[in-house]
């Protein structure tokens, strides 16, 4: 029995697999050592034309401002840097009282935002994995004198909160940035009460690109380069054990275009592609140009977990 054991075991191919996953880890911490560098930069105001550089301030929201005039004279100046694609607190009916915990926190935005309706007896948690930022949000946070917002280092996959803690989970443009999607959502789940929620603005996918553009992407650390099609985002959300979910709006993004009409009409054919400040041209045919016509969304979504 035992002989017959160690052969059968022999025949295995678990040094393959082994190998597969520790390349797989390795790529992905090499992604995360490039996003924690291009955004340790952006805390440090290393970039200072970052505006002009990096894809996400470059994507103009059509039909509405990502804030209210109103919502950013209430948080400390320097908290908003310009990095999200929504307002996912302006949709998550915040309760006074309650823990809320933003995935990729930054500078403090929409965690001040969260902090202000939750009153004194509530809580609000940033977890952001870019040690820059963590310390640029906490200088906020003591500018701003809040008492019920605390940040702390870590990764949105492996997060250092505890079981059945949170009563609302957000996250803005930082979701699509992870390489490994399905575990973000099974730690959201975890720390989550039962009957909590989610709701998450991210860039995303209307429909399939083509294969030229993707191809461009790979390798690329950028909100736009690592987001996949809305459905497949919702499917991990369900994979993850949540109901009700759903998209709660959504919006077509795009470059803003400077220039005379000539200039744009010669862009027609082109797709420029902005990467933590390097800019990628790429020549498509018409076919391509309109299968990329509304194809990046800015997209608000929502999840429970069940009770």
């Amino acid at each position: 029995m035992t002989g017959k054991l160690i052969k059968k075991m022999s025949n295995c191919n678990c040094s393959a697999t082994s190998n597969k996953e520790e390349q797989i880890s390795d790529k992905m911490e090499k992604e995360r050592k490039t996003i924690r560098e291009q955004y340790g930069r952006i805390a440090r105001d290393e970039s200072k034309e970052f505006e002009e550089k990096n894809i996400d301030p470059e994507l103009q929201n059509n039909e509405s401002p990502l804030y209210s005039e109103e919502q950013m004279k209430s948080i400390p100046k320097g908290s908003n840097l310009g990095l999200g694609s929504g307002n996912p607190i302006a949709l998550a009916n915040v309760q006074v009282g309650e823990t809320v915990v933003d995935l990729g926190s930054g500078a403090g935005v929409d965690c001040f935002l969260a902090a202000n309706k939750i009153g004194p007896k509530g809580k609000v948690i940033g977890v952001d994995m870019t040690a820059d930022m963590i310390s640029l949000a906490r200088e906020n946070a003591l500018k701003g004198n809040y008492k019920n917002v605390e940040f702390r280092l870590g990764e949105i996959e492996h997060l250092p909160i505890a079981d059945n803690s949170t009563d609302l989970i957000i996250s803005n443009c930082v979701i699509n940035l992870a390489s490994d999607k399905n575990q973000v959502f099974k730690e959201a789940f975890r720390v989550l009460k039962p009957g909590g929620r989610i709701v998450i603005s991210d860039i995303m996918f209307s429909k399939k690109l083509p294969e030229k553009v993707s191809m461009a992407f790979k390798g690329m650390a950028s909100c736009v380069s690592r987001a996949v099609v809305v459905d497949e985002y919702l499917d991990i959300i369900r994979k993850a054990g949540f109901v009700n979910v759903g998209v709660i709006n959504e919006f077509s993004v795009q470059r803003k275009e400077q220039g005379s009409k000539k200039k744009k009409l010669e862009k027609l054919n082109k797709i420029t592609i902005i990467s933590d400040g390097n800019k990628l041209e790429l020549e498509l045919t018409p076919e391509e140009v309109k299968a990329m016509d509304n194809a990046i969304i800015s997209a608000h979504v929502k999840a429970v977990k069940p009770n």
